[in-house]
């Protein structure tokens, strides 16, 4: 009872908290900022809760209690982002997909049983799932940059321009979360190398060559910003790629286990 209850306000102050910060999108007014983040953050420990609870306290990582688990995580990112960033935008595209994800795990997907883990792979499981986040949110703030250069080229300075911080702002915090992204992805694949055995079987091969190709494109990306001043479009597209890249390699192969193949490990 107490998880239903606890899945269903979590959704519903994550629509509440989305549809306050999308408020200045559709009226010139003030953005109430704190009251959404406030909503935003009621829901994320809530979410946190529901999912302890669905869980029995374990980590499940099968796909739809995978998905909830990292919805959750990035949701509390764009929390701690703001704290330092006034980019509550972020909040009206992640708090929805939080809500959607979780509502899923929920009330839809079928019940698994969470996975024993020695220490050694929580720890590797920790960095994945912060790595992951991290670079959500950067690429979440690359669609918005991508965004806010068009509105500004267009000579558009209403609704989401209006919203976000100076554009030079937007991208350097989206530099900065991809930094602490590839240290993450970097922890991530050296404790999966030291840790996790069987690193090349037939389940594990393609979110390994992923993932190392998604470490190569943000190196890539943090090398050139570093060297040659990379930004605006070609920054906001390789930041996408290896975004698409870690997606391919987190999910891909459980949602053809689980999901079309029917087999839950």
């Amino acid at each position: 009872m107490f998880i239903t209850i606890s899945s269903l306000l979590a959704t519903a102050l994550y629509l509440i908290a989305a549809a306050i910060l999308s408020l200045p999108l559709l009226h010139r007014q003030a953005q109430p900022r704190a009251v959404g983040l406030g909503f935003g953050a009621f829901a994320v420990v809530l979410h946190f809760a529901a999912l302890l609870g669905a869980h029995r306290g374990g980590v499940d990582l099968h796909f739809f209690a995978a998905l909830s688990l990292v919805a959750a995580c990035i949701a509390a990112l764009c929390l701690i982002v703001n704290l330092s960033r006034p980019v509550a935008t972020l909040g009206v595209i992640v708090f929805p997909l939080a809500s959607l994800l979780l509502g899923v795990d929920a009330f839809l997907a079928p019940s698994t049983q969470p996975m024993t883990m020695e220490w050694q792979i929580k720890l590797h499981v920790i960095f994945a799932l912060l790595g992951y986040s991290v670079l959500s949110i950067a690429a979440v703030l690359a669609i918005l940059l991508a965004l806010q250069e068009r509105a500004l080229h267009a000579r558009r300075f209403d609704g989401l321009v209006r919203t976000l911080p100076p554009l030079t702002l937007t991208e350097a915090l989206m530099f900065r979360l991809i930094g602490a992204g590839f240290v993450l992805l970097t922890l991530t694949l050296i404790t999966g190398i030291l840790f996790v055995t069987n690193l090349f079987d037939q389940h594990l091969a393609h979110k390994t060559i992923l993932s190392i190709a998604a470490w190569l494109v943000f190196g890539a990306l943090l090398f050139g910003r570093w060297r040659h001043g990379w930004r605006g479009r070609r920054a906001v597209n390789l930041t996408l790629i290896g975004m698409l890249l870690l997606l391919l390699a987190f999910f891909g192969s459980r949602f053809v286990l689980e999901v079309v193949l029917k087999r839950v490990q």
